[in-house]
């Protein structure tokens, strides 16, 4: 099984970027701990801050199983990133580290979680493990 991992706009930066509100930990180090972990499984990981690199991403998803999409601030603005997995016949699930629904006001709207076959958020970056263990138990 192969799935794709895309991150968007600041999540470079995990690991020293409001460490009290996403965490301490470098997302090229957690990883690591999901390549071990699911050693199986074929895990490629993208991240970007520019929208079209993004799209061109979630599009190159189409080869994959399933594709692990957290895309930040795009969250709530982002009709483009929307329309991208709509595109393709993969899978797709969004991912948040935090729980956007106990945070502000205009984070609570994502334009991604209608088109995406699931929505995780709030459990860190254990989210991601959620993900991809969703892939590996529900078959398309």
């Amino acid at each position: 099984m192969r799935i794709l991992i895309v991150n968007g706009v600041n999540l470079g930066l995990l690991g020293s970027r409001e460490v009290d509100v996403y965490g301490a930990t470098r997302f090229e180090d957690y990883l690591s701990v999901l390549s071990n972990k699911f050693s199986g499984v074929s895990l490629d990981y993208f991240q970007s801050d520019k929208l079209e690199e993004l799209v061109d991403a979630i599009h190159k998803g189409e080869g994959y199983d399933g594709v692990v999409l957290n895309p930040g601030a795009y969250t709530h603005t982002s009709l483009v990133l929307a329309d991208a997995v709509k595109a393709i016949r993969t899978r797709v699930v969004e991912v948040h580290i935090t729980n956007l629904f106990a945070r502000e006001q205009y984070r609570r709207k994502s334009c991604l979680a209608g088109v995406c076959c699931g929505f995780i958020a709030g459990f860190g970056l254990n989210g991601y493990d959620l993900a991809i263990q969703s892939f590996l138990s529900i078959k398309p």
